[in-house]
């Protein structure tokens, strides 16, 4: 209650009302005359009066005490234990805060932004935006239920904008353990069939129960080593990358009984392969239009070193030149074929033809060399078909296709078979999808028998054209006319020829690319991109296993013919596995060395020095009979002066609203009409004295 003024004058006006009252009274009494203090008493209630006072009352309410109670629903809460536990102790302490009906409690679910690469629990960031309406006397506190993993704890000197106690609920168990891998450093790209060598880490979280442990190392999915790692230290390990391209490392820690979680117990490696020299063989059976264009594809490339050679003499071309008038090199056919095949990525046969250059035992190498990994590609013409074709040598083992030893001469337009349209070597070539296509023609193919493997393209009256073949752990291809050239010249406006014989030679070596059967995912922020190639039919749903093993099927949508994919969002970050069918992939989301998966285990010590400094409590759920307990809640008046150890301490606030205001005027009605003619009155009967 208050009182106010407000004056039926300005208050100059008044003010000079009162110095003259008081200088006549002054003279009055000075000069003794009766009834001057009579005067001043009237000349004051006139004075007063005119001032209006005012007694004012205000109505106000009590304002509730903000709690923010911020939920860790981060990554490393997301296991089925913690999860229940969280959810048993927030129901218990929204049953505690709401036997205080002044205390209002603002719930929030803290999780990781969904544009973050790197994850990390920022509980402090989501208790900030949570309470950024209301005033700092309001908080009367905040209450973290967390597994104590936080990475944005406020440092010692740091406000926190508001003076109240900080609690901690902290979920899980004491003494927990973990087991996690890491690479802790390794090369991002690295040279075909040469040694590399990178340095992984297996940690031990928590009581380390001691001893050596197992990791398991796989290489593009295949197992290729199994080694031993001391806990804490950096292991060396040494492996050959056996492809260009994409190839991921896989390192995997055997689970231990008791461990909090198994999402952190494997950890990928991706290394880019890259062919240093790609070293290919070309041997010319004889000049032709073709053998240029062979020729140009390969020297256009500068990672290709080129061996090339043309039979310009074969033995049975005798024209009575001595040999050492002859400016030609012998055919170093025992060192090309016997000493040095396996330096070889690739073997070339351009319209090549069984004279007696090569003695017959050299197919039999060039096939062993097939069939222990390596790459061969027939380029046919008519010398195919006749009786020195190398398909009646030992090298037809490993050949798809044998010649009928007929010729078929007739302009075509070669085209893509249905396993083509599908067929990564061919899918997609510039023309193929009109009809006919828009490229020149050809004019004549060797004829063959049915083929093995895919025949992606076929020429006139539907024979096979390019036939693809695995044989053994090698491949082969065969391209059943000479007649490529023409397109690398522009007849009748030319064709895809530099891509479709670049793609050939790299299928043919193992880019992962061109696999017709493959699986790939690769991450773009949170989202999954899963690739599906095949030539066969519709390959079904992927399922994905997320880092914390949860299970999600995704529809695979055709895009291209023979390839299918998905976009997935996800909501954790980490290492996924996809499947379909027998094919797996390894991608990870997000940052490899995210401060989520660093440390998984439940701890009350970041939380402490802050609770301690503002008076607060960090207590564990978990109670000793496998329950969850929440301490309780202490409110109090004022600042908070001592920490107790048992509840959770929560300062009231003090802060009222404002209502209203009820307005009682002093001197108004007849209460101030009896003042004034009581002094008035009182003068009149002194003066009648």
């Amino acid at each position: 209650m208050t009182v106010d003024f407000s004056p039926f004058l300005p208050w100059p006006v008044l003010a000079a009302f009162a110095v003259l009252m008081l200088g006549i009274a002054a003279y009055g009494i000075w000069r003794g005359i009766r009834g001057a203090w009579i005067r001043l008493v009237a000349a004051a209630a006139l004075l007063v009066a005119l001032a209006n006072p005012l007694l004012l009352q205000e109505d106000r309410d009590q304002l509730s005490t903000i709690v923010p109670v911020v939920i860790d629903r981060s990554q490393s809460q997301l296991t089925p234990e913690r999860i229940k536990m969280t959810d048993d102790a927030l129901a218990q302490l929204k049953d505690r805060l709401a036997q205080w009906p002044r205390i209002e409690p603002r719930f929030v679910d803290a999780k990781e932004p969904v544009d973050s690469d790197t994850p990390s629990t920022r509980l402090f960031s989501a208790m900030s935006a949570a309470i950024a309406d209301v005033p700092p006397a309001r908080i009367g506190g905040a209450i973290f239920l967390t597994d104590g993993q936080i990475h944005d704890i406020p440092g010692a000197n740091q406000a926190l904008g508001f003076n109240a106690p900080i609690h901690g609920l902290i979920t899980g168990k004491a003494n927990e353990f973990d087991r996690r891998i890491e690479v802790v450093r390794g090369p991002r790209f690295g040279i075909v069939n040469e040694e590399q060598q990178l340095f992984l880490r297996v940690v031990d979280d928590g009581p380390s129960p001691g001893g050596s442990a197992t990791v398991t190392a796989k290489l593009n999915g295949d197992e290729i080593a199994t080694l031993q790692a001391t806990p804490g230290q950096e292991t060396p390990f040494s492996f050959k990358v056996p492809r260009a391209g994409n190839n991921v490392l896989e390192f995997s820690v055997a689970e231990l009984p008791g461990e909090i979680t198994v999402a952190n117990n494997r950890a990928v490696h991706l290394i880019e392969g890259i062919r240093q020299n790609m070293r290919v063989l070309l041997v010319s059976g004889e000049p032709h239009a073709g053998e240029r264009a062979w020729r140009n594809l390969l020297k256009s490339d500068a990672s290709v070193d080129l061996v090339h050679f043309t039979i310009l003499r074969p033995p049975e071309k005798q024209d009575g030149t001595p040999i050492n008038e002859l400016s030609l090199i012998a055919f170093p056919t025992r060192e090309l074929f016997v000493d040095k095949i396996n330096d070889f990525d690739l073997i070339i046969f351009d319209r090549y033809q069984h004279r007696g250059v090569l003695p017959i035992l050299y197919y039999d190498y060039i096939a062993q060399y097939v069939q222990n990994g390596g790459a061969l590609l027939i380029a046919a013409g008519p010398e195919h078909a006749g009786e020195d074709s190398i398909a009646l040598t030992p090298l037809a083992s490993v050949l798809p296709a044998a010649p009928t030893g007929q010729m078929i001469e007739k302009p075509f337009y070669p085209r893509l078979s249905e396993e083509g349209r599908k067929h990564p070597v061919t899918r997609g070539l510039d023309g193929s999808d009109q009809e006919p296509p828009h490229w020149g023609r050809w004019f004549r193919t060797v004829d063959v028998e049915q083929p093995q493997g895919q025949t992606v393209m076929v020429g006139a009256d539907n024979h096979p054209l390019l036939v693809l073949n695995r044989a053994g752990q090698g491949r082969v291809a065969m391209l059943l006319s000479d007649q490529g050239w023409l397109w690398s010249r522009g007849f009748e406006g030319g064709g895809p020829s530099v891509s479709l014989y670049r793609r050939i030679a790299h299928w043919l070596m193992k880019e992962p690319a061109l696999e017709e059967e493959a699986l790939t995912a690769t991450a773009s922020g949170r989202t999954l991109q899963i690739s599906r190639q095949t030539i066969g039919d519709d390959p079904g749903n992927a399922t994905i296993k997320y880092p914390s093993g949860k299970m999600v099927t995704v529809k695979l949508a055709q895009s291209q013919p023979g390839l299918y994919s998905a976009d997935k969002h996800t909501d954790e970050i980490g290492l996924f596995e996809v499947s379909n069918g027998n094919l797996s992939t390894l991608v990870h989301v997000g940052a490899v060395d995210a401060p989520e998966f660093k440390a998984m285990i439940s701890t009350t010590d970041t939380l402490k020095p802050l609770a301690n400094k503002t008076k607060g409590l960090v207590a564990r759920v978990a109670s000793s009979n496998g329950g969850v307990t929440v301490p309780a809640i202490l409110p109090v008046r004022g600042s908070v002066r001592v920490t107790d150890d048992q509840r959770m301490t929560i300062r009231l606030t003090d802060e009222t609203v404002l209502k209203g205001i009820n307005t009682l005027p002093l001197f108004s009605g007849f209460a101030g009409l009896a003042a004034l003619l009581f002094a008035f009155t009182a003068t009149w009967w002194r003066e009648g004295r």
